[in-house]
């Protein structure tokens, strides 16, 4: 693998159906083992389109490919960081931590101390990862008709 460009999503994009299959062949292996299923299945070209004039996107290409992204929306005090996928080929080369790094600069530039995500509960992998990167646990919610913890929420202060 080459090295890897991220940069946010220019205005001139135009390969919705790609960043579609790329989220949702990195969400795939979640199918069975969270409850309720990811919203990534509910996303449409045109509604990633939709997101992109309300979020900030970050993609990330390697080797001339799409590789990975991150959303950000602002949200009060913090930037939420959404929607984080990589190739699942690609996963473990640090792709998704260089995306997060992209965040975070954007969150710094924006005047926002926090980014904050969400990760389900079944997914303690996923929750370690996001410790590795500074990401703390501050809360844990129910999807509504849940009457458990469905998802953990974390926060990252930046330095």
């Amino acid at each position: 693998m080459n090295r890897v460009k991220v940069a946010p999503l220019q205005a001139d994009f135009d390969d919705w159906d790609g960043l579609l299959a790329l989220v949702r062949r990195a969400f795939s292996y979640m199918d069975g083992i969270i409850d309720p299923p990811s919203s990534a299945h509910q996303l449409t070209a045109d509604s990633l389109r939709t997101k992109a004039r309300t979020e900030t996107i970050f993609l990330a290409h390697t080797d001339g490919r799409l590789a990975g992204c991150v959303a950000l929306a602002e949200c009060g005090d913090h930037f939420y960081l959404g929607k984080l996928a990589v190739e699942p080929d690609l996963q473990g080369k640090g792709i998704g931590r260089l995306l997060v790094e992209a965040a975070e600069r954007f969150a710094r530039v924006g005047g926002k101390p926090v980014i904050e995500l969400q990760t389900r509960i079944e997914l303690e992998g996923n929750q370690r990862t996001f410790a590795r990167l500074g990401f703390l646990e501050t809360g844990r919610t129910a999807h509504p008709g849940f009457d458990r913890p469905t998802s953990i929420t974390m926060r990252r202060v930046l330095a």
